[in-house]
C-alpha cells in the first residue's frame, strides 16, 4: 500500500527518481536552447495567425516533471530538481557567451553570424529566462504542495492545473518584463505573455491524463506519497 509521510526518511533511495531529474533537466535546457531561438506562426480558426515561441510546446513539460516530483517525492526534493535546472541553465548560458566571445576561424566566419542567431542572447533574455524559471519553478512546486494538504490528497487535477496555473503566471510575467519591457511597445509585451501563458496552461490540462498515469506509476512503484505537513518551504536550501 502507498504510505504518506509528513517528511522524508533520511537515507531513502528511489528507483525512479535520478530518471525524473535527468528527464526535468533534458527537457529545461532544450527548450531554452533549442525551441527559444524560433518563432512560430500558425493560424488558428476564428482567431487568425497566432505567433509564439516555439519553445512553448515543450518548455510546459518541465512543469509537468514538477508537478510529478511533488506529488509523489515532496517539496524538497523537486527543490533540489529545480536548483539542478537552474545551475545546467546558467552553465548553458555562460558557455555559450563564452563559446560564441572567442575569436573565430576565418573559414568559419559565416558559420558563427548562424550560431549568434541562434544561441546569442542578449544579458536581458538569458537574466530573464534564469529567474522566471526559479520563481515560477518554485510557485509551482509551493502551491501542489499546498493544495495537496487541503485536498487531502484528492483531485489530483485541481492542484496538478491550479499550481501550473500559479508557476506560469510567474514565469511568463517575469520573463517577458525583464527581457522585453522598454524594448518592445509595452502592449505587445503583455499581449505575447498572455498568449504564452494560455498554451502553456493550455498544455497542462492536455495532459491531465498522461500526468495521472505517470503519478499513479511512481507511487506504486516507488511506494511514497508525500504530504509536506512539516516541510520547510524555503527555496535556499539543497537538503531535503
Amino acid at each position: 500500500m502507498t504510505t504518506t509521510r509528513a517528511a522524508p526518511r533520511t537515507g531513502r533511495v528511489y528507483r525512479y527518481y535520478d530518471l525524473v531529474m535527468v528527464a526535468f533537466v533534458t527537457v529545461l535546457l532544450c527548450s531554452n536552447l533549442i525551441g527559444a531561438a524560433k518563432a512560430a506562426q500558425v493560424t488558428l480558426p476564428w482567431i487568425g495567425p497566432v505567433t509564439f515561441g516555439a519553445g512553448v510546446l515543450f518548455f510546459p513539460v518541465s512543469y509537468i516533471f514538477g508537478d510529478v516530483l511533488t506529488e509523489v517525492y515532496g517539496y524538497g526534493r523537486d527543490r533540489r530538481v529545480v536548483w539542478a535546472g537552474f545551475a545546467a541553465l546558467a552553465f548553458a548560458t555562460f558557455m555559450s557567451l563564452v563559446v560564441l566571445s572567442m575569436p573565430v576561424a576565418p573559414f568559419m566566419a559565416d558559420y558563427q553570424k548562424s550560431l549568434e542567431d541562434v544561441f546569442g542572447n542578449t544579458w536581458r533574455i538569458a537574466l530573464g529566462s534564469l529567474i522566471a524559471f526559479c520563481c515560477g519553478s518554485f510557485t509551482n512546486s509551493y502551491v501542489l504542495a499546498k493544495m495537496k494538504l487541503w485536498t487531502r490528497g484528492r483531485w489530483l487535477w485541481s492542484r496538478t492545473i491550479g499550481s501550473t496555473l500559479a508557476g506560469e503566471l510567474v514565469d511568463s510575467s517575469l520573463f517577458y518584463v525583464i527581457a522585453f519591457y522598454g524594448i518592445w511597445p509595452l502592449e505587445k509585451v503583455v499581449q505575447v505573455a498572455v498568449a504564452q501563458y494560455v498554451l502553456k496552461t493550455g498544455w497542462e490540462v492536455v495532459m491531465t491524463p498522461v500526468t495521472y498515469r505517470v503519478v499513479g506509476f511512481l507511487k506504486r512503484a516507488e511506494d511514497e506519497d508525500w504530504y509536506d505537513r512539516d516541510t520547510d518551504f524555503t527555496p535556499f536550501r539543497l537538503r531535503v
